[in-house]
């Protein structure tokens, strides 16, 4: 004859601890992903506020939709801003360019011309809207 158990067990998984460890994971991700510095070109936008004189070269440089290329309203080729950019800037030691690009120009031109820039070691600054 068998002997039956009044109750029958249920097994459970206590939970109560792992809100907790949740928690201090989402907190541990949140900060290091904070810290992670992915890789991006860093330009410095001007302010529309601030009215400075600046003692060193400045020149625009203008792209427009059909991704013809203007230095100080001038047209050059493609081809030719890296020279005309290196005649420019001959012999001055605070070379500065305003970069005017149009919206619908696509990102890989931008890079195009902040790669020249950066090449002929000039500080590039992109003209925004505000």
């Amino acid at each position: 004859m068998k002997i039956r158990r009044k109750s029958k067990f249920a097994p459970e998984v206590f939970t109560h601890s792992l809100n907790d460890i949740m928690f201090f994971l989402m907190l541990f991700f949140l900060i290091i992903s904070t810290m992670v510095n992915p890789n991006v070109i860093k330009l410095m936008l001007p302010k529309a506020s601030a009215a400075q004189q600046m003692q060193k070269k400045q020149t625009t440089v203008a792209v427009d939709s059909e991704k013809n290329y203007f230095i100080d309203r001038e047209p050059v080729a493609k081809d030719q801003l890296e020279t005309q950019l290196a005649t420019i800037f001959n012999g001055v030691e605070d070379k500065t360019v305003i970069l005017q690009v149009d919206q619908t120009v696509s990102v890989q031109d931008l890079v195009d011309v902040l790669a020249i820039g950066a090449k002929l070691d000039i500080k590039m600054v992109m003209a925004v809207k505000k």
